[in-house]
């Protein structure tokens, strides 16, 4: 299924003029990366995949809103999964966006 178009604007809108960005079709979605690291991604149905700290991203985790990212069944350590209805508001992306953002600038540079 095809990555939703009108949430990708929405990212663009939040990373444009960050340094280092880039996107990138990938995994059915549109990735976007800073230098190189993939910080979020638009998902279809509205879902944003979140790039967050592998230490820290249980405690947003609330079963229902945002969950696990999952692949072929495997849960990816590092990476949540935030349902469109958890986006309708801009300052709810803004946040989930930031918190990717945040996290791929404490990695090392590619």
């Amino acid at each position: 299924m095809a990555y939703d178009e009108l949430l990708a604007q929405r990212i663009h809108d939040l990373l444009d003029g960050e340094p280092g960005l880039t996107s990138r079709r990938m995994f059915g979605g549109l990735g976007f990366m800073l230098d190189g690291h993939m910080a979020v991604a638009a998902g279809s149905a509205g879902a944003l995949m979140v790039r967050v700290d592998p230490a820290r991203g249980q405690e947003w985790v609330d079963g229902e809103d945002v969950r696990p990212m999952e692949m072929r069944g495997r849960e990816l350590d590092g990476w949540l999964l935030v349902s469109g209805e958890a986006l309708a508001d801009d300052d709810r992306l803004r946040l989930w966006v930031g918190r990717g953002a945040a996290h791929v600038r404490t990695l090392p540079l590619k």
